[in-house]
């Protein structure tokens, strides 16, 4: 993870560029360590997070993940999500600046941001389905943007879609030429930057009842479904390119 701070924005860089920016357990601990950072830092008053070029991010890492139980996944997933929902309950805003792609759980990662900044190229899909598997985690965020039919229609992930389906969707807050999304994602957190912070934070703490709901039990849920899938043949499949251990 790289930490940039520009004025009173901190800029968190998910730096794994030969694994397309994967959430292992580690990228997601500097994920945790920096947003922290930044919550308790005075100076900071909104946070940035991109991938280093040219991605967002692919989502889980297979590899890390196919080394691991099918509980150990499980557990993975939970403790991921946990990292997420931290998102909604900091006091300063968080903008995803979306290049290239986000798939998996790099797509529910950018929307549990407060705010979605995507290049209007940018990939979004959601393919765990077709691996044999429910996303395990993070779909409240994706009902908090979009209504139930559709919400099911991009999990069952068919088709991916472009930044410009994503903003029609709700999914992305601003949409900005290619190439483009990380300067409007920064041009952004500095407007939020130099409004009040007591009020920025209100603005947060009244709303994350109505955006978080009851988003730690469907992460549990999920993950309970997401442990039998990969019991079935489908996800067997799949797993056996990663090895992992039953």
């Amino acid at each position: 993870m790289k930490i940039d701070t520009i004025g009173h924005v901190r800029h968190l860089i998910n730096d794994r560029p030969e694994r397309r920016n994967a959430l292992g357990a580690e990228t997601m601990r500097q994920l945790l360590a920096a947003l922290e950072a930044a919550e308790r830092d005075a100076e900071v008053k909104a946070v940035v997070l991109s991938g280093a070029p040219p991605a967002f991010c692919a989502g889980s890492d297979l590899k890390e993940l196919g080394a691991l139980s099918i509980d150990g996944m499980c557990e993975h997933e939970l403790e991921t999500a946990r990292i997420a929902r931290r998102i909604g309950s900091l006091s300063k805003p968080v903008i995803a600046a979306v290049e290239g792609f986000a798939l998996g759980g790099g797509f529910i990662l950018a929307i549990s941001c407060d705010l979605v900044v995507s290049a209007a190229d940018a990939r979004w899909h959601l393919p765990e389905v077709a691996n044999g598997w429910l996303p395990p985690w993070g779909l409240q965020a994706l009902l908090t943007r979009v209504s139930p039919a559709q919400a099911r229609r991009l999990v069952w992930g068919d088709v991916p879609i472009d930044g410009r389906r994503a903003e029609a969707l709700g999914l992305v807050d601003v949409l900005a030429d290619d190439g483009r999304a990380l300067g409007e994602a920064l041009a952004l957190a500095e407007r939020l930057a130099a409004l009040p912070a007591q009020a920025v934070a209100s603005t947060k703490r009244f709303f994350a009842p109505f955006t978080s709901l009851d988003g730690e039990r469907l992460d549990v849920l999920a993950a309970r479904y997401f442990a039998d899938d990969c019991r079935g043949s489908a996800a067997q499949t799949t797993l056996r390119k990663f090895m992992v251990k039953q």
